[in-house]
């Protein structure tokens, strides 16, 4: 690794579905094939790993963490940041929350690039392949404060508001513009 394509690499902690851990450096820009990832770990050895043996890809901090410290994988209350506030659960039926991009183009078909819960762990961001859960269910759609506010502007169209005769009848059938 030259020195510049070095600190591009990121730690990362590997959790296979058989519950053991490899700690080692992916590049964020190409890990990822539809065949597995490529780890470089810790030895140095180039590993290679099919997703069906994945059970998530964390971008960590540090490779120890804090052994002390419990781990949330639930949100207290309502997520701040912007995003799909999802609800995963595994195939060995652990629930994990987290925060998806709310762009499709962001999506892989591969998995699913999250922001856990817990702001303060160990865990800075996680790749969950599809073929580790079993089920995903979206809990909320957080919107940023820009998008909020536009919101609030807005009125919501109800029956007794007057109609633009120049609105196409998309959900609600078209009225014909009063004569005058």
């Amino acid at each position: 690794m030259g020195g510049s394509r070095s600190s591009t690499h990121k730690r990362v902690v590997v959790r296979k579905l058989n519950k053991t851990l490899l700690r080692g450096f992916v590049d964020p820009a190409s890990y990822l094939a539809p065949e597995g990832i490529e780890i470089l770990d810790q030895e140095g050895h180039l590993v290679a790993i099919p997703l069906e043996e994945i059970k998530g890809v964390f971008f960590v901090r540090d490779f120890e963490g804090n052994p002390q410290r419990t781990e949330r994988k639930v949100f207290r209350s309502r997520p701040r940041l912007a995003g799909l506030w999802v609800r995963m659960t595994f195939k060995d039926q652990e629930v994990l929350e987290a925060l998806v991009p709310n762009n499709l183009l962001a999506i892989s078909p591969l998995g699913f690039l999250v922001t856990p819960p817990d702001a303060y762990s160990n865990n800075l961001k996680a790749f969950i392949p599809r073929t580790a859960l079993e089920g995903m269910e979206v809990l909320g759609i957080i919107s940023n404060g820009v998008v909020r506010r536009g919101l609030r502007k807005s009125h919501q169209l109800s029956g007794d508001e007057p109609r633009s005769a120049e609105q196409v009848g998309l959900l609600f059938p078209s009225v014909p513009p009063a004569d005058k």
